[in-house]
């Protein structure tokens, strides 16, 4: 069994990775305390794939067990949802020793903690992430949130999880389109902190386009290491974790632009990832050889997808919307090499526009 720690002290956690880990799932539940009650969240997608093998694993009375379904998509991820959700727990009558466990991709994730994080001022939960996009970015750092209809992920809070169990083989049942979003993030951690992962990326494109386990099995470690590293060395945003948004700027404005559920997460950052880098090699940020690095590896991993069909003022006009702003400053991260990445917040919206209308 793969395990890392996430130190933030008091709030610490483990992640534990492994094929076959939902089995398990009790026996590292009761490892971190007793709960009076627990909700299960997850999608009626996902539920039918894993629950019985879930509820089975939790090996809790199922009385006091309450399973809480949302809709699937991120059109979902929503204050209407949530407050479902606050209902079932009020119903039940959750208390703050009550539990609250996600099952699911990245939008069940934020939703379970979000409802974690506001009911009763907060109250325990844990992250079983079930695509690869939730288990190396969404599940660990304790960024929960529900999209607002203008902006992603506008209403939120920072809420840790207690512990974050990845079982690998879940990773089987995904669609081709979801595998490939979730290496969109992958990618992300190679540019900003580690060449040396991003030539690991590059020189095992091949088994992982085939899902190779152990391939698979060290791509997830690492890239919950690095962000492991950067949420310990800054859990709530204020330096260093802000350059985990490579590519996000762009990609909740072609989220928001398109309509929630048009685009997948992962897609959308894979769009905006190639702006930023197209940017940054058109501000003299990036050499050229490390540009068409970038979009080589990309391209192979299958995620070079062409920029949705919105009007350049619109999707810079929702940028701007960004909760990532500053005194009225866009703040964009741009790659200056592989495993480098800076920060600029004096980008001329013009250049903007004309970039966008560029690669559509």
């Amino acid at each position: 069994m793969d395990r890392l720690k996430v130190d933030l002290g008091a709030r610490s956690y483990e992640i534990i990775i492994r094929s076959g880990a939902l089995v398990e799932l009790g026996l590292q539940l009761r490892s971190i305390g007793e709960f009076s009650r627990l909700m299960l969240v997850t999608n009626p997608t996902v539920y039918e794939l894993y629950g019985e093998q879930l509820r089975k694993g939790l090996g809790v009375d199922e009385k006091r067990l309450v399973l809480g379904l949302v809709p699937d998509g991120e059109e979902y991820k929503n204050m209407e949802q949530a407050e479902r959700l606050i209902d079932l727990a009020v119903e039940h009558h959750f208390d703050r020793n009550s539990l609250i466990l996600t099952l699911g991709g990245g939008v069940i994730g934020d939703m379970g903690g979000f409802v974690a994080a506001i009911y009763q001022r907060g109250i325990n939960f844990v992250q079983v992430p079930t695509t690869l996009l939730a288990m190396v970015d969404s599940s660990v750092g304790g960024k929960v949130a529900v999209n607002h209809p203008r902006a992603k992920n506008m209403i939120g809070a920072f809420h840790q999880p207690r512990l974050v169990l990845i079982d690998t083989a879940t990773l089987n049942s995904l669609s081709e389109r979801d595998y490939r979003s979730g290496l969109a993030e992958t990618v992300k951690y190679g540019i900003i902190a580690d060449p040396g992962f991003f030539e690991y990326l590059r020189d095992n494109a091949g088994p992982i386009n085939r899902r190779d386990e152990t391939a698979l099995q060290y791509a997830i470690h690492r890239s919950c290491e690095i962000k492991a590293g950067i949420v310990e060395d800054d859990e709530r945003e204020d330096g260093l974790r802000a350059i985990l948004n490579l590519g996000h700027t762009f990609g909740h404005a072609i989220e928001a632009g398109s309509g929630y559920g048009t685009y997948r997460h992962g897609e959308a950052v894979a769009i905006g990832m190639i702006l930023a880098t197209r940017l940054a090699h058109r501000l003299n940020l990036l050499s050229t050889a490390d540009m068409q690095s970038i979009l080589e590896l990309m391209q192979v991993l299958g995620l070079t997808l062409p920029v949705p069909n919105l009007p350049p003022k619109e999707m810079v006009d929702l940028m701007y919307q960004d909760k990532k702003m500053r005194n009225g400053r866009l703040r964009l991260v741009l790659p200056t090499g592989i495993g480098q990445v800076t920060i600029r917040d004096d980008i001329d919206r013009s250049l903007l526009e004309e970039l966008i209308s560029q690669q559509g």
